[in-house]
């Protein structure tokens, strides 16, 4: 049973609530319980059995009063007005629920992804700045910004540390068997997946990417569905990004890499050089006055800058998800308290998604996109979704014959 949080450490705590009972909103509710100045006090669900099971899991593995549970959120919002309200539901719901939860006065966190539609996505962006200027709060869970490792590199491109950003390889290399998708018919679907590898596996890296090379520019991209049948979206994905900076990445995803190697993010500049392997630190250099001007140094100054557990070759702990969520709850609540803006914000979320729609019109259309016009509305109405069949060829590996 985990611990619950000293009664007195915080009298005045945020009263959260959570809108969507499901695995996710479990997960947020473990990890609000870690953080000081924060409870869950209320539960969303219109399927009333999940958010009674959630209380449940409040009171008996948390340790935490038992939560108010409700069917509807407008209810919620004008009997219990929670502080901040957590949206854990499907995204074609969240410009709904963020705009009654604004208007109720919450502030609010959405899980990702913000929305798989462009255009919802500009309409929450509007709610979000319209809310920073009264002084509440929107934010996007991203979680992986706030890992060690992340933050570690963070601080070495900012500071000076790895000199000028030059380049940087991404690459989300997951496996995702035929079972998986068939499992449900939602998904691999364009209409409620919003996308395949690229927007359901890759986009927490393209999150990360953005974050430490700044404002994308341009994107070229070629998609691919070669590994799996009964789906309409991609499960590869290879693009190219230019960024403002004039840095150049290659951006990859896909869910057809048997039995997956994990998650690899490598940022390197003219000083300097780092290494992200699932979520974990393998490599960083950054400028010392002993480095020499061909480049030969290669001291790996991981190990001291962070503990081994942030450290590749360490085993994460089960709760990893959560502690990487609880994080992000540590700022989101402080940013409440100081009147900040959180480490997570709208547009950065929206710049994301941009980014993958840009890779997916690319793939489309054959020629680089530019960004900014994605993001300005240019291609809201041109499809995306490959044709039927198109670029779908599976090699059977005892024939060599395609099916």
């Amino acid at each position: 049973m985990t611990t619950a949080k000293p009664t007195t450490a915080q009298p005045t705590a945020l009263r959260a609530a959570i809108v969507g009972c499901g695995i996710i909103g479990l997960n947020h509710a473990r990890a609000i319980a870690r953080v000081d100045g924060i409870d869950v006090a209320v539960l969303v669900d219109p399927f009333v059995d999940a958010a009674e099971r959630l209380a449940g899991v409040v009171v008996e593995e948390l340790g935490a009063p038992r939560p108010a549970v409700f069917a509807d959120l407008d209810d919620a919002l004008a009997r219990s007005r929670p502080d901040v309200v957590v949206i854990c539901t499907p995204s074609g719901m969240h410009v709904e629920q963020a705009a009654a939860s604004l208007d109720a006065g919450a502030h609010v966190v959405i899980e990702k992804p913000l929305d798989v539609d462009l255009a919802r996505a500009r309409r929450i962006q509007e709610l979000a700045d319209g809310a920073e200027r009264s002084g509440t709060l929107v934010s996007v869970i991203s979680q992986h910004r706030f890992d060690p490792a992340s933050v570690a590199v963070a601080q070495a491109v900012r500071s000076g540390g790895l000199g000028r950003i030059t380049s940087a390889v991404a690459s989300v290399a997951w496996w995702r068997s035929q079972a998986y998708y068939d499992s449900g018919q939602w998904r691999g679907t364009w209409e409620l997946d919003g996308g395949g590898a690229l927007m359901n596996q890759g986009v927490h890296t393209v999150d990360l990417l953005l974050w430490f090379l700044g404002r994308p520019v341009e994107v070229s991209a070629q998609t691919a569905r070669l590994a799996h049948e009964r789906i309409e979206v991609e499960d590869v994905a290879v693009a190219t990004v230019r960024f403002e900076s004039g840095a150049l990445a290659v951006l990859h995803a896909t869910t057809a890499a048997y039995p997956g190697t994990g998650v690899r993010l490598s940022v390197l500049g003219s000083l300097g050089s780092a290494i992200i392997q699932d979520d974990q630190l393998e490599y960083l250099h950054a400028w010392v006055e002993t480095d020499v001007a061909d480049g030969n140094a290669s001291q790996n100054q991981a190990a001291e800058i962070l503990g081994p557990g942030d450290l590749v070759g360490t085993p994460k702990p089960a709760d990893a998800f959560v502690i990487g969520h609880a994080r992000q709850y540590v700022d989101i609540v402080s940013s409440i308290r100081d009147g900040a803006a959180p480490g997570v914000r709208v547009a950065d979320a929206v710049t994301a998604l941009a980014v993958v729609r840009s890779v997916y019109l690319s793939a489309r259309l054959g020629r680089p996109i530019r960004v900014d016009e994605v993001l300005a509305g240019a291609f809201d109405e041109t499809p995306i979704a490959l044709d039927p069949g198109e670029h779908h060829q599976i090699r059977h590996e005892n024939t060599g014959a395609a099916a």
